[in-house]
Parts: structure tokens; C-alpha cells; sequence
């Protein structure tokens, strides 16, 4: 999930927990909700701590403890910040840190919430990490937080804020609901994953075979409520070291290009990814794109040619259209 989201989301959740009485305590669960993140700025100390890295030893359970010791002494001396319980402060910031977790994990980024103890990895798959829904609706519940600050009666802010946490509630409820459903139709076509997209009623299922000599991927769009949608997908690529020489057909053209592309593009290395190759002239247009990732016709990936008779290949990354159905 993005930053906001999560602070929206730990604020909410600290509402439900303590109540409208107790606004110290809501705002230092928000403030933990969104603090995870914040290892992103740990970047440059990744190279001798590996263990700091984006999602790494500070998205687990012991980081976020960590996080809720430390903040229960400093958060009363922040401005708008009461002095109270050092006891509540903590158990605050340890719910609005363990809220990162879950939100975390019920999208399709994995954490590992008991690290360094266990690598075991929570991914539950039923949400994509930035989605367009959530970020409005996020948008929205911040505007209107923030217009009711000082403006409206207090009954009125308590009723708004029971409001947002039925909307984010009710829509966890569905993401969650979808995902049972999507994994049941998986498991029935012989599918060994379930994708989400933006929307909780378009999933993609997905088979993938990963091997040091072979890149074997099957995939199709799910649409629940409409069995039958979505054509099924198949691929298998030779994993191939560059070389020169003919390349005959469209299969020579991915098996060739294969490795240079996952070796250019971190993300096609990371999900699961399909290639198309076209005839073009002398050149085959090669196209290796992330499933999943994009919209309207385009993908994150890496594209360009192939010579038909040297095999020299230019290849870009990037964010690209994508061949239509009829060239594909």
C-alpha cells in the first residue's frame, strides 16, 4: 500500500481502538502506521546492512517494536502531542506499526513479518500495492478530514470518521472475498497463482516455471462473474547466452533475447513476464513485458529488435505500447 494509505488506514484503526476520547493515542498510531516506510531513506547504509532494505528488518515485527519503544519517550515531546502514558503510547505505535504489516502483506509485495527469526514471507495477493482506488479513496478521506478539522461540531467528526472506517472496511471485505474466490477458480483450471489488478473483480490467474535452462509461463484474465473470460496465454523461452548468427523465427528471436532482457529490467526478474516476438523486415520487433503492471495497451519491460541474419539486438527498458491482439 502507499504511505498515505497506510496512515489513513492506522488512523482509522486507532479510532476503532480508543475511541474519540483519546486523540493522542490516535495520532501516534498513525504516525506508526506510516513510519515503516520510512526505510526507504536507509538506502545508502543497504551496502553494509543488507537487512535495512526497503520492506526488509524494519517491516517485521521486531522493527516495528523497535519503532513503538522509541516513540512511546519522544512522540509526547512533538507539537500537538500530550503527555500520557508512556504504556498506551507504546501499545498505540505498536498496532499502528503491525496495521504496515498487514496492509503489506494483503497485497501482492511480500514481507517477512517474523525476520530475522524466519523468512517465511506473508503475501496474501488480494490487492495490488499501488491501486488507483485505493489512492482516491484515500484522496477523498483526507480532504475531508482535513475540511472538518476545526469546522464541523464534534458529533459530526465522530460520525464521518465511523463512516470511513465502514467504506475501508467494506473494501477490505471485498478485495478479501474476491481473492478466495479467484484462488478456488485457479485451483480448478490448474493454476498456481492468483494476480490482482485495480479492480477486485478482474484477476489474473497464472502457472510459471522457472528453471536454470527454460522460462515456462501460462496465464489468463479472470473476470468473476463472467466464466470464460479471457484467453489463455502460454510461453517457453530456452534460456539462451547472447550470440551472434540467424535468427529464423519469432521462438529463436525470444530464446535469444531472453536473458538480455531480465538482465536489463529488474522488475521482469521479479513478477511474472511474457514475450511476443514480430516479424519486422530484416529485424524481429521483440517485446518482454511484467504481466500485471500497466494498462491501456502498455507494460513495464524491456523492448526493440533482434537482426534476422547478424542476431546483434538493441533492447530499451522502459514503459512501452504494447503489439496488438492481431500481431501478437
Amino acid at each position: 500500500m502507499d504511505l498515505f494509505t497506510h496512515v489513513i488506514f492506522a488512523y482509522l484503526l486507532s479510532f476503532v481502538i480508543w475511541g474519540p476520547g483519546a486523540p493522542q493515542y490516535i495520532a501516534a498510531g498513525a504516525l506508526a502506521g506510516g513510519l515503516p516506510d520510512a526505510d526507504i531513506l536507509l538506502f545508502p547504509l543497504t551496502r553494509w546492512f543488507p537487512a535495512l532494505h526497503h520492506r526488509g528488518i524494519v517491516h517485521s515485527v521486531l522493527g516495528v517494536t523497535v519503532i513503538a519503544v522509541v516513540g512511546a519517550f519522544l512522540v509526547p515531546f512533538l507539537p500537538y502531542f500530550t503527555h500520557a502514558s508512556t504504556l498506551l503510547y507504546f501499545v498505540a505505535m505498536e498496532i499502528g506499526g503491525l496495521s504496515h504489516l498487514a496492509l503489506d502483506g494483503f497485497t501482492n509485495y511480500a514481507v517477512t513479518p517474523l525476520a530475522p527469526f524466519s523468512q517465511k514471507m506473508l503475501r496474501m495477493d488480494a490487492d495490488t500495492a499501488v491501486n488507483v482506488t485505493t489512492l482516491g479513496l484515500t484522496a477523498v478521506t483526507m480532504g475531508v478530514l482535513i475540511y472538518e478539522h476545526g469546522r464541523v461540531p464534534f458529533n459530526v467528526w465522530t460520525e464521518t470518521a465511523w463512516i470511513l472506517i465502514a467504506v475501508y472496511g467494506g473494501y477490505l471485505l471485498l478485495r478479501g472475498l474476491a481473492r478466495w474466490r479467484a484462488g478456488v477458480l485457479a485451483k480448478r483450471e490448474g493454476f498456481s497463482a492468483v494476480e490482482a489488478t485495480s479492480s477486485p473483480w478482474v484477476w489474473m490467474l497464472a502457472d510459471e516455471q522457472d528453471t536454470p535452462d527454460h522460462y515456462r509461463i501460462r496465464y489468463r484474465t479472470l473476470r468473476l462473474g463472467q466464466p470464460g473470460t479471457g484467453t489463455e496465454r502460454s510461453m517457453e523461452v530456452a534460456k539462451m547466452s547472447p550470440s551472434t548468427g540467424p535468427v529464423d523465427s519469432p521462438q529463436a528471436a525470444l530464446d535469444r533475447t531472453y536473458i538480455a532482457a531480465v538482465t536489463q529490467n529488474r522488475w521482469l526478474r521479479m513478477r511474472y513476464h511474457f514475450g511476443e516476438a514480430i516479424p519486422n523486415g530484416n529485424v524481429f520487433q521483440v517485446f518482454w513485458y511484467v504481466l500485471g503492471m500497466g494498462g491501456a495497451r502498455r507494460a513495464i519491460g524491456v523492448h526493440g529488435e533482434i537482426d534476422r541474419t547478424t542476431g546483434a539486438m538493441q533492447l530499451k527498458s522502459g514503459f512501452f505500447r504494447l503489439p496488438t491482439p492481431q500481431q501478437g
